[in-house]
């Protein structure tokens, strides 16, 4: 239950998300929460996920025991995650049922990766897509992907991901601000100078 968005705009990927964790029916604030970032990064990739709380730390740790993960296309995060697959079953216990009609075997989470190459989301099954404008996941998706489409041409990335955290946290009864963050160049843009940054509010 999270509000978590991605935006790509004139040579600047941003990544942003809230801090509210969900336990039934209390929630988890940032002003209680030690560790309420829910974003993090690996390699030259920011990384969030909406699922179990448990899946955090899981893939944190998953990603640093499997050598030469490629983040940087479709294709290549498919692979990624296909391996990733294999690790979460066998050394962290992953349940992979879900429904009974599915295809495959479930990873359980929703994840949504943002890096110089764009942002991408990868889905329980290993479905991945890559986004061209903006995304969001998380129980605030849908009010978050409507106010980044309304915004999208007047904002910066970074201005367009805080309306949709912003709106997702007005709406979702699961989401809460304060939120965390991030902006960089991706591969294609001008050389003007952007700086990576990380903000909260």
């Amino acid at each position: 239950m999270t509000t978590i968005v991605a935006v790509k705009k004139d040579g600047v990927i941003s990544i942003a998300a809230d801090s509210q964790s969900t336990f039934g029916d209390t929630r988890l604030a940032a002003l209680d929460d030690a560790r309420w970032n829910k974003i993090f990064k690996h390699g030259d990739s920011y990384f969030a996920i909406c699922g179990s709380a448990a899946h955090d730390l899981v893939l944190q740790s998953a990603l640093k025991k499997i050598k030469k993960l490629d983040f940087s296309n479709r294709a290549a995060i498919f692979e990624s995650f296909r391996k990733l697959h294999g690790k979460l079953k066998d050394d962290f216990f992953l349940k992979t049922e879900e429904e009974e009609d599915d295809a495959y075997e479930s990873s359980q989470m929703t994840v949504l990766i943002a890096n110089a190459h764009g942002i991408f989301g990868v889905y329980s099954l290993r479905e991945v897509y890559e986004f061209e404008r903006f995304w969001a996941i998380g129980s605030g998706r849908d009010y978050a992907i409507g106010a980044m489409h309304a915004v999208y041409d007047q904002l910066s990335s970074s201005e367009i991901a805080k309306v949709g955290v912003e709106t997702g946290c007005m709406f979702d009864v699961a989401s809460s601000l304060p939120m965390t963050s991030y902006s960089a160049a991706y591969v294609g843009a001008a050389p003007a100078a952007v700086t990576i940054t990380k903000s909260k509010k």
